[in-house]
């Protein structure tokens, strides 16, 4: 969900520790980022930042960096970090299509939560599973390429299973109502919303050899 307007967005963004202003000066050095060799983890389409802030919190030794295409959501999960005390987190603003040009070989896993379905035939290629994005994916990743999913649309969830194994990937776990398995789980603003309105979230953690 776009939010607009947000009165002097990309001012506070680069006003933030948390947030990278040329995330592409850091290619293939993310590591000095954190001042670590922790693993990397990666939100596409980071929203809010409730998930990406609660994992930072929840895993420590995990560094975990969010990517959100417009700044007038970004800021809001910008607002909220600055609240915490969290060394493990960074966001930037950037277009998904192109993130191999911001890491090379450097991400340990991928997060894809409530992606955008484009749910006509002709928008296919844009979403985030699409073999366009998985062709993307395959540079960024560092051994082993491995994905996280969750959505509430049965459809773009029926395309990832079927993109995601035609493009080579092991299915580890699966599920079509997360919230009543033993997956352990953070949850994201929409996921909270609509999972109490009795909307089933649907699950996917998938992994392929580079």
């Amino acid at each position: 969900m776009r939010l607009r307007n947000v009165k002097n967005a990309v001012s506070i963004l680069e006003n933030s520790p948390y947030y990278l202003k040329n995330p592409l000066e850091y290619r293939g050095n993310f590591q000095t980022l954190f001042s670590n060799s922790n693993p990397i983890h990666l939100e596409i389409g980071t929203g809010k930042g409730q998930f990406l802030i609660q994992m930072a919190k929840k895993f420590p030794n995990i560094n975990f960096i969010g990517v959100e295409k417009y700044a007038s959501v970004l800021v809001r999960a910008i607002e909220k970090v600055s609240l915490e005390n969290i060394s493990n987190i960074r966001f930037f603003c950037y277009d998904a299509k192109d993130l191999e040009k911001v890491f090379t070989k450097e991400i340990h896993t991928l997060y894809l939560n409530f992606s955008d379905p484009w749910p006509k035939v002709r928008h296919a290629k844009r979403r985030l599973t699409s073999p366009n994005f998985l062709k993307v994916y395959d540079a960024i990743f560092k051994d082993k390429n491995r994905i996280i999913q969750k959505t509430d649309n049965i459809s773009l969830f029926s395309y990832s299973l079927e993109t995601l194994s035609q493009y080579g990937y092991i299915f580890e776990r699966v599920s079509l109502d997360l919230l009543n398995t033993d997956i352990s789980n953070v949850l994201t603003e929409y996921e909270e919303k609509f999972s109490s309105l009795g909307y089933k979230i649907n699950y996917l953690k998938a992994w392929k050899n580079q």
